[in-house]
């Protein structure tokens, strides 16, 4: 069963009023006084919380703002154009939005404790509440660096005159606060199936190692890794199959830690409507995979397409190469299986045939990059209308066996055993079957398997959110996102690469976001990071 927060009335968090404590409460509308009566009524505004963490819009943007997704235009493609400026769309809403979901957790735990709710279902409501609020704050952190910060729900004068605090206690924060909530917590097998999707343990440490990898703190990430491996905090195991890890029929699977869920006729996402082919049930294509991710799905015999002996062939690119490439990206010719099973062929390169999906130079309807995307399809959506069901995983186990390959590479403790026990797990679960894939080669030095460790979390977590992260983290967005990103084999007469408009990353601002301006027209006390032009 889906978790019940997809099924409230989202104005519940909108009636609390500030009240004087000598004024009677009204009873014909909803305030602090009257509303905190009963569990139903606590958990819809908790409800209302899972619900304003994250979403299906800012799950797909934020893999456009990599080298991964090209985008045709928006609020992101102006980011990686170079032009964003403090009243840039996605920088006001990401804000907004954060702050929008603190509001809701800390009005949350300034008020439960006035429901009559058994004592330890309450703390264990409470927990789930801290850890949407401290996801939040880290998720403002990373965008903005300093940032506003406060536990308890600030009058609006307050926010008038606050300054911003600095990254590190901020994050520090956030780190505390997981670690006092996490015993308060039940683990993935002691939910009930009623409460699929909840926060648990295994939540609240796999987030606590992110905050650590995003530091390159490697000794704490290694540490907090093996615990999650060790079973310290509840069961996980790769799925064996990765392409159904993202079917419908298999949510809340062994691997899954914490994910944002959908009801097929409740609560649905379209986003990628503008993603797949149009023979298939597309619209108009926003968004597509850049040839440079294509390039990083090595061969089956485990070399990169570009090193000797990998039996690469420019003519036929996608033979023989890394089976999560199939999983997740639509090439000319691909196999689109339908929902009834059988198989079409998706036509995409120039001269080749009368497809809607074929290539033309910008064109609307067609992908910008000669490619659409598979990973993420519903087979259960209805056609022509892409209102997906489909689940959209936040944390899944392979990250957690990622992170703790790329800590240990870090520490200089890469072995076999490490080895087997991530990169080589998860390439058998891809479907890799030559030795040379799959065993550890213990003549590669640490600089050698950072490669090999960072293009195989590309491939693995490809379309999940998680690639401008990295790219920030390991300082090479000033490399990847300067410059005309590619698509297919599809120009000149199918002789070069497509290239597409110019990308541009400054070292010296972009790491961080400016400051909404509407933001600062409100408070003078909200500085403006390095280099924006407001």
């Amino acid at each position: 069963m889906k978790r019940v927060n997809y099924f409230i009335i989202s104005i519940l968090c909108l009636f609390l009023a500030s009240c004087n404590d000598l004024e009677q409460y009204p009873i014909d509308r909803f305030t602090d006084g009257n509303y905190w009566t009963s569990y139903e009524k606590a958990s819809a505004v908790l409800s209302q919380g899972y619900n304003q963490m994250y979403g299906s819009g800012y799950f797909f943007s934020t893999e456009m703002l990599s080298d991964n997704l090209w985008q045709k235009t928006g609020n992101e493609k102006t980011i990686s154009a170079g032009l964003a400026d403090a009243a840039n769309g996605r920088f006001s809403g990401e804000w907004a939005d954060c702050y929008r979901g603190i509001k809701t957790c800390n009005i949350f735990l300034e008020n439960v404790d006035r429901a009559p709710i058994d004592p330890i279902l309450k703390n264990r409501m409470k927990a789930e509440a801290r850890f949407i609020r401290a996801f939040l704050f880290f998720r403002l952190a990373n965008w903005y660096g300093d940032v506003l910060h406060f536990e308890k729900d600030p009058s609006l004068a307050e926010t008038r005159v606050m300054s911003r605090k600095p990254y590190a206690e901020v994050v520090s924060w956030v780190r505390s606060e997981l670690n006092a909530i996490k015993d308060d917590l039940p683990t993935k097998q002691q939910y009930a199936a009623a409460d699929n999707g909840r926060i648990t343990k295994g939540t609240v440490m796999t987030f606590l190692a992110r905050t650590y990898l995003y530091e390159n703190n490697w000794a704490n990430v290694a540490s907090t890794c093996e615990d999650i491996i060790g079973k310290k905090y509840g069961e996980y195991a790769l799925f064996p199959s990765y392409e159904g890890l993202f079917l419908p029929e298999n949510e809340y699977n062994s691997e899954v830690i914490f994910d944002i869920g959908y009801v097929l006729g409740v609560r649905t996402w379209g986003d990628y409507w503008d993603a797949i082919p149009n023979s298939v049930g597309g619209r108009v294509n926003g968004f597509s995979p850049t040839q440079e991710l294509v390039d990083d799905y090595i061969m089956m015999n485990g070399k990169t397409i570009k090193a000797d002996g990998s039996g690469y062939n420019e003519n036929t690119p996608y033979i023989n190469r890394d089976p999560r490439l199939d999983a997740t990206i639509v090439y000319d010719g691909y196999k689109w299986k339908k929902p009834d099973g059988t198989l079409a062929t998706i036509t995409i390169k120039p001269g080749t045939g009368t497809s809607n999906d074929i290539y033309v130079s910008g064109n609307q309807t067609s992908s910008a990059t000669g490619y659409y995307l598979r990973k993420w399809y519903d087979p259960t959506a209805p056609i022509n209308n892409i209102a997906a069901g489909l689940n959209l995983i936040l944390m899944r186990y392979a990250d957690v066996l990622l992170m703790y390959a790329e800590a240990k590479n870090e520490l200089g403790q890469m072995n076999k055993t490490v080895w087997d026990q991530t990169i080589r797990a998860l390439r058998v679960r891809a479907g890799f079957v030559d030795p040379n894939a799959l065993e550890f080669d213990a003549s590669l030095n640490q600089s050698a398997l950072r490669d090999v460790i960072r293009r195989e979390r590309r491939c693995e977590l490809a379309i999940e959110g998680t690639r401008i992260f990295d790219i920030r983290r390991w300082k090479t967005a000033e490399v990847v996102l300067n410059g005309k990103p590619h698509g297919a084999r599809f120009a000149n007469n199918n002789t070069s690469y497509i290239e597409l408009e110019v990308r541009t990353f400054n070292k010296d601002r972009d790491y961080l976001w400016a400051v909404p301006q509407a933001e600062r027209d409100k408070n003078p006390n909200l500085d403006q990071n390095p280099n924006y032009s407001k």
